[in-house]
């Protein structure tokens, strides 16, 4: 289904709290290199609507209005600072054939607890809650969280069993940032080990070229015996306290083992599942590609793990002083990988600004063509109103002048003549 087919059928789905402000604006589809894009579009005038101008806005009732015509395919809500409404934006997470949906998708569904809808592709969800986004990046993969400055298209396609309501879900949105966009290294390497370098990782695989080759029971005595030892045995034992759920705990545990093993994903799983943390979820099948949520959360602690245990590197004896829950900073790269690091961020965070500020240009070079032509259509209305007003008293002047002759004649006959008629 294309977004152009999508229409809003139950209206009355989308929640007051969106309805009662007047910041909606129409958006339509258009390709835009060799993508489909959803440009936003004013209400009734057909113009291009910004996320930061109000006077492009409209109410709901007039977007919708809108979209009855060729001009636009639906409706969306602009965020604002003025509102305490913030989005959360779900993509390429649902089969729009079978309604499977990714096991990630439904965590953040089910712990926002919020009103849901299904986006206009169909392949993705739509989550508004009210709270505070919390600070650092908003976006990573296919989660974004928007609260200011952008609008969300609205579908009224409300997701059975979730509430028809915006609620307010302040933990649970800091808990989701900080697990699923927040960019943050796993905690892992205790004080006192070697690790291996960052560049020495598998370019397919993403763990560390370094053979750790160590039996479980030697992995685990390990791991127990270094300085985090003690955060590691709470996870191991199935402790979650400190964590806001069980998948944090089961993303914690994953990173640890990940650093003991090198990034070995066969052996992390096969100490994974020996700890007090397995559950049936862990072989649960909820993403498209076929993976289990186990694999799923392999691969993503493995990915954010900067740093893997070397047995070769040097003393791999482990601190007993250290500090019981590890170093926060997964330990401390070498300069030529934080510089390496550091420009590699600066350029993402340019390259984005430039797109920005290449859209934003866009935007305003379409919002100064529109204004032009509707003053160009201004002018040559007002030109044609006054010619049509002029015109109109020159009639009104000959009119008045045959009148006033009229009257006249029959007055001064009567003056001249009126005694002689008597």
């Amino acid at each position: 289904m294309r977004m152009s087919e999508i229409s809003i059928d139950e209206p009355e789905q989308i929640p007051e709290t969106l309805l009662e402000r007047d910041q909606w604006v129409c958006w339509r589809e258009e390709e835009r290199d060799g993508k489909p894009t959803k440009i936003p579009v004013t209400p009734g005038a057909g113009g291009f609507a910004s996320a930061t101008e109000s006077e492009t806005w409209a109410s709901f009732e007039t977007a919708l209005d809108y979209t009855e015509t060729e001009h636009a395919d639906g409706i969306g809500f602009v965020f604002t600072d003025d509102d305490p409404i913030v989005g959360v934006d779900l993509d390429d997470c649902r089969d729009p054939e079978t309604d499977d949906v990714d096991d990630a998708a439904l965590d953040i569904i089910e712990r926002l607890d919020s009103y849901t809808e299904v986006s206009p592709s169909g392949t993705g969800y739509h989550v508004l809650i009210t709270g505070t986004l919390p600070d650092g990046r908003n976006r990573r993969g296919s989660i974004e969280l928007y609260d200011t400055a952008r609008f969300f298209t609205v579908t009224g396609d409300h997701v059975d069993r979730t509430p028809t309501r915006v609620a307010r879900r302040q933990d649970a949105l800091t808990a989701i940032h900080r697990e699923y966009v927040q960019e943050a290294e796993c905690d892992t390497a205790p004080e006192s080990e070697q690790r291996g370098d960052a560049d020495d990782r598998s370019p397919t695989t993403g763990a560390a070229d370094v053979d750790v080759d160590l039996e479980d029971e030697d992995l685990l005595e390990k791991a127990r015996n270094a300085s985090n030892g003690e955060k590691f045995e709470r996870l191991w034992n199935g402790n979650t306290v400190g964590y806001d759920s069980q998948s944090e705990a089961d993303m914690a545990l994953c990173c640890l083992l990940a650093f003991w093993t090198g990034g070995d994903q066969t052996q992390m799983d096969q100490l994974f599942r020996q700890s007090g943390l397995i559950r049936e979820k862990w072989d649960d099948v909820h993403y498209a590609d076929g993976s289990t949520y186990g694999e799923k959360t392999i691969e993503r602690a493995i990915a954010t793990t900067s740093e893997f245990y070397d047995p070769d590197a040097g003393d791999d004896a482990a601190d007993p002083h250290g500090t019981p829950d590890g170093v926060t900073t997964g330990g401390t790269p070498s300069n030529t990988d934080r510089s390496r690091a550091y420009l590699a961020e600066k350029n993402r965070l340019l390259s984005e600004r430039v797109d920005e500020l290449e859209a934003a240009l866009e935007q305003k070079t379409e919002r100064i063509e529109t204004l032009e032509a509707e003053v160009e259509r201004l002018t040559d209305e007002l030109a044609t109103r006054d010619r049509e007003t002029a015109q109109s008293h020159e009639e009104d002047s000959g009119t008045a002048s045959e009148t006033d002759d009229d009257s006249e004649s029959p007055s001064m006959l009567s003056r001249f003549f009126g005694g002689q008629s008597e």
